[in-house]
C-alpha cells in the first residue's frame, strides 16, 4: 500500500498550488502603493496547504472571518481568485487553508502553536526564526513543520515582504524584489 503514498512537497500539481499562492501574494503586494506611508497597514495573507482536510487538531476558527467561496472556491479560478484574495488581504484575519487539490476552506483559522498536541514537542527543533518574522510569519514556520501541512504562504501587512514556508525553511522576497527582472516599475 505505500506505493499508493503521494509526496506533496514534489508533487506537479501540488508544487503549482503553491507557485500560485505566492504569485497572487506578490501581486497583491505590489498592486498597494501605501506602504511607504506612516502608520499604514497594508495588505496581510497566510495560506496552508494541507495535505488533509482534518487540520482540526492544530487550528481554530477566527470567528466570522471567511473566504469568499461563493466567488472563489479554488486556486484555479485565476482572476476570481486574486479578486478574493485581495480582498480578504483588508478586510479579514486569520489563515486561509487550501486542500491539496486546490480548493480553499471557507472558514478562516487561528494555528496552534507547535507542541499543544502530543508528539510535537520534537517539531519545534526543526524551526529556526529569523529577525524579520512577525507573528504571521512565525506561526507560518511553525505551522510548515507539520505533517499534514506542505507549505505555507505569506504576505506580510507591515512590509510587503512574501515568504514560503516548507518544513521549516523559509524563502522570503522583500517587496522591493518582488517579481525580478518581470516587473514594471
Amino acid at each position: 500500500m505505500t506505493g499508493l503514498a503521494i509526496e506533496y512537497g514534489t508533487h506537479e500539481r501540488v508544487r503549482e498550488i503553491v507557485d500560485r499562492l505566492t504569485y497572487c501574494a506578490e501581486h497583491v503586494s505590489v498592486s498597494f502603493d501605501g506602504w511607504d506611508e506612516p502608520h499604514v497597514k497594508g495588505p496581510g495573507l497566510y495560506f496552508a496547504v494541507v495535505a488533509d482536510r482534518r487540520y482540526g487538531a492544530y487550528a481554530d476558527a477566527m470567528g466570522d472571518n471567511r473566504w469568499p467561496r461563493e466567488d472563489c472556491a479554488s486556486v484555479f479560478e485565476e482572476d476570481a481568485f486574486v479578486s478574493a484574495a485581495e480582498s480578504v488581504s483588508l478586510e479579514q484575519d486569520g489563515g486561509v487553508v487550501v486542500a491539496a487539490d486546490g480548493e480553499v476552506e471557507a472558514q478562516m483559522v487561528r494555528f496552534r502553536d507547535l507542541g499543544t498536541r502530543s508528539g510535537e514537542s520534537d517539531l519545534v527543533d526543526d524551526v529556526s526564526y529569523e529577525p524579520w518574522m512577525g507573528s504571521r510569519h512565525m506561526s507560518a514556520i511553525e505551522t510548515s513543520v507539520r505533517p499534514e501541512v506542505v507549505a505555507t504562504v505569506t504576505l506580510s501587512e507591515e512590509t510587503g515582504r512574501v515568504s514560503v514556508f516548507r518544513d521549516g525553511d523559509a524563502e522570503s522576497t522583500e517587496r522591493d524584489a518582488l517579481g525580478g527582472p518581470w516587473r514594471a516599475e
